[in-house]
């Protein structure tokens, strides 16, 4: 028979539970739904517990640094094609937004929505055929937008969003994200993965141009975020890496060209998983010398909803 040591449990020290520190009490606690049915009494329902904690301190940054610092909004592409782009332009409507930075499929399906009413194509069925991405005007507007842009010493942002105020027909107006940035004067950027966007497989395709109008857009960022400093936000929706490997790059030419700064300021990454890139290139390395970075995980058309209402009704009772 093997001799096993057991431990002794009478020798256990213990302590009285009203000397040991709680994480939580009854304050923090959610509440049931009363007689105030509101979306502010629903915020205020919610328990000051982890996610949600964190979900306050983020909309408390925004409404704090709305029409005073800086608030940058750097999307990937499912945050447009699930419907969000309208938050997105009341946001900026309120000074709650101050730059757009998009990845390439972001400005894609925007496009496709503004210009022909419709986005997000069954990507399994087009590939089995190679019709995948092959949408001729598309392909064709976005491309001729781009190369205008080159002649023009625009950005790409500037140069799509210029490209679709002009168009005769535009049945997605109200939706377009670039569209209102191009009528509220928020400064918009878009930065191609060359080869990971269905444009750039076109026929018309020009790397040149392509290359130019996104090399601009990224000198653009790097000009915008020293005016995230001391109490400005960062908000990162769904790009899983080019917006963050972006960021991080443009963050150090802002402070190489800006005595270190910007610092102090609230990095927020959304998504519905948490990814490595977002993390260490958003969260984490940018508020090493000071601010917060804070990651919220959840369905981008269920968590920015959110968001986005407590933001305005917070800006209506200021």
């Amino acid at each position: 028979m093997t001799d096993y040591r057991e431990a002794d449990f009478s020798r256990l020290k213990t302590v009285p539970i009203a000397q040991r520190p709680n994480k939580v009490d009854p304050s923090q606690l959610a509440h049931p739904p009363g007689g105030d049915r509101s979306f502010a009494a629903f915020w205020d329902a919610l328990p000051a517990i982890l996610a949600a904690k964190d979900l306050r301190y983020v909309v408390d940054g925004i409404v704090a640094a709305a029409g005073r610092r800086a608030i940058v909004a750097m999307l990937g592409g499912h945050v447009i094609k699930v419907g969000l782009g309208p938050l997105l332009v009341a946001l900026m409507r309120r000074k709650a937004i101050t730059h757009v930075a998009m990845n390439g499929s972001a400005a894609i399906h925007d496009f496709e929505l503004a210009a022909y009413g419709g986005t997000s194509e069954d990507v399994a069925a087009g590939l089995g055929d190679g019709t995948f991405g092959m949408a001729e005007e598309t392909g064709k507007e976005m491309n001729a937008a781009l190369a205008r842009g080159v002649v023009g010493k625009q950005g790409a942002g500037e140069a799509l969003a210029g490209y679709l105020r002009a168009r005769a027909s535009l049945p997605g107006r109200e939706a377009s994200v670039l569209v209102a940035c191009a009528e509220l004067g928020v400064p918009v950027t878009v930065h191609a993965a060359v080869g990971a966007e269905i444009i750039h497989q076109h026929p018309s395709a020009d790397g040149a141009a392509i290359g130019a109008t996104s090399h601009r857009d990224f000198k653009r960022l790097a000009g915008a975020l020293p005016d995230l400093d001391d109490g400005g936000v960062v908000l990162n929706l769904g790009s899983a890496v080019v917006m963050p490997e972006v960021f991080v790059k443009a963050l150090t030419i802002a402070r190489n060209l800006n005595g270190g700064k910007p610092t102090n300021f609230t990095a927020c990454d959304c998504d519905m998983q948490r990814h490595y890139r977002p993390r260490v290139n958003v969260v984490e390395r940018p508020t090493l010398a000071g601010g917060r970075g804070v990651q919220l995980t959840g369905h981008h058309e269920l968590l920015f909803p959110l968001i986005t209402w407590a933001v305005l009704s917070r800006l209506d009772a200021r």
